[in-house]
């Protein structure tokens, strides 16, 4: 069994985009610049949001985070937004999510200019992706993807099982997986809650994406001998092995399903730095340009 490693793969890609971050600014192109909004005080997302800010910093891009109480208005975040679609310092910006329960966060995403929807969660966006035109990817998928192509995973022809249909992973990646490219052209089953016999569909992939979002789902018995796992599940639960009292854990039995698989993905360490550093190659791809012009 092979780790999949995330955290190193993140790095090589980092020290690809300061790069050439800093031959724009010494063409004295603009510094690309990174906005958050972040509203509430969820842990996750403040926690979410301050690697996003540690990340840029690391690559010499420009971070911005403007935060909200939790009793913002659904107005007020739409001003927000506006503001920041018209400020032409921001290359790119995200709401992070989730938003208060008060607030449409739909109506927020499709308020966003989707030339600065970094996130890539904008209906334009999504559209452009699903017909294969240039788009933002959603980060997730984006990270996913580069996972499998730098670890050298053979996906031409592979049988891919996506366990979780969320409009943020576990569809769009089964989308860039069955697509006509390089690190694609597999033959892709989308599963979700509702899907019989389970267990035995999962037990017959080459490449098991697990997204469901139910800690430790994946057990030994729904893992081919030999397969490739992508853990994208993080939960945080007790533990009395740590000082903090708590780990984190995936989607995926890690003890288990490691002793069969060829390749996996640790929680955390996996899919989770290299979320990040799509949201970094997206912010530049906005400062460049690249998408739509």
């Amino acid at each position: 069994m092979k780790l999949i490693d995330g955290k190193q793969i993140a790095a090589e890609i980092k020290a690809e985009i300061a790069k050439e971050v800093a031959k724009m600014i010494d063409d004295e192109d603009e510094n690309p610049h990174l906005a958050a909004v972040l509203v509430g005080e969820d842990p996750a997302s403040q926690t979410y949001v301050a690697s996003k800010e540690k990340a840029c910093q690391s690559v010499g891009m420009l971070s911005s985070v403007y935060r909200y109480p939790a009793a913002t208005t659904e107005k007020e975040l739409l001003d927000v937004v506006s503001f920041l679609n018209m400020d032409p310092e921001v290359d790119g910006f995200i709401v992070q999510l989730p938003l208060p329960k008060h607030i449409d966060e739909n109506k927020i995403i499709e308020a966003i200019d989707p030339k600065k929807d970094v996130d890539g969660f904008h209906p334009a966006n999504v559209g452009r992706m699903v017909l294969n035109l240039p788009a933002y990817v959603s980060a997730t998928p984006f990270g996913i993807m580069q996972l499998l192509e730098r670890s050298n995973v053979e996906t031409q022809g592979k049988n891919v099982v996506v366990v979780g249909r969320s409009n943020i992973v576990g569809t769009p990646v089964s989308i860039l997986l069955s697509r006509k490219a390089k690190t694609a052209n597999a033959t892709v089953t989308l599963c979700h809650s509702r899907t019989k016999n389970l267990k035995e569909i999962c037990a017959n992939a080459d490449i098991l994406i697990a997204a469901i979002g139910v800690a430790e789902f994946i057990k030994g018995d729904m893992v081919k001998k030999g397969a490739v796992v992508i853990d994208v599940g993080m939960h945080r639960v007790k533990s009395d092995k740590t000082k903090s009292g708590f780990k984190l854990i995936g989607d995926v039995d890690f003890e288990e399903v490691s002793k069969k698989a060829s390749q996996i993905t640790p929680v955390p360490g996996g899919v989770g730095p290299m979320t990040i550093v799509a949201l970094i190659q997206n912010t530049l791809k906005a400062a460049k340009k690249e998408i739509y012009g």
